[in-house]
């Protein structure tokens, strides 16, 4: 059976989080969620609120961890999921997340980028011309890493499929499908 990687950590986007993780499941994939610790992750909430400039966050669910990243096998994985929330911005400064990505992106394995996902990627340096999405604000900053920001809620680049947030959930979860299922199914026996 084909295993995804759901790299993520405290204050990931609950949405952001469990579209992916369920819908890989129901796929037929297995999924192992992986965190620095085997603590279970606290997901956040993020609302759009008209009295708030930005986002308004709360507690969400909690999600159990199955693999700490000091002790991920990437051999064992066909497919990465970086979830949005406030996580990347924190996970992206440990090496093992660094290790973790970039065997993705040195293999050509499928990766999902979920809303601020983009940003573990883009401080190694990786979305260096490819095309994202992301959460518009942080568009600035994957422009300066120097990937190209298409404004859309199902960004494909050959294994790197990506979307701005949330409400992209219906469009992004086919595309992912689509990258996954096919990046397995072009694997030779």
């Amino acid at each position: 059976m084909s295993r995804a990687l759901l790299l993520t950590g405290d204050a990931a986007e609950e949405l952001d989080t469990m579209y992916p993780y369920y819908r890989v499941q129901e796929g037929g994939w297995d999924v192992d969620v992986s965190s620095r610790t085997m603590r279970d992750v606290q997901l956040v909430i993020h609302e759009f609120d008209p009295d708030s400039d930005a986002y308004v966050e709360k507690n969400g669910r909690k999600l159990p961890v199955d693999v700490p990243w000091a002790e991920v096998d990437v051999e064992r994985y066909d497919a990465l999921i970086i979830p949005g929330g406030r996580a990347p911005e924190w996970i992206r400064t440990d090496a093992d997340v660094r290790r973790i990505t970039e065997h993705f992106f040195a293999h050509s394995l499928p990766i999902a980028l979920v809303c601020h996902g983009a940003q573990v990627p883009a401080v190694y340096g990786l979305l260096k011309g490819r095309k994202t999405a992301c959460f518009p604000p942080i568009t600035g900053d994957m422009e300066n890493a120097g990937a190209t920001v298409v404004d859309a809620p199902d960004v494909v680049d050959g294994n790197l499929v990506s979307c701005r947030g949330w409400p992209d959930m219906p469009q992004f979860g086919r595309a992912m499908m689509e990258v996954f299922s096919k990046s397995v199914n072009s694997t030779p026996a």
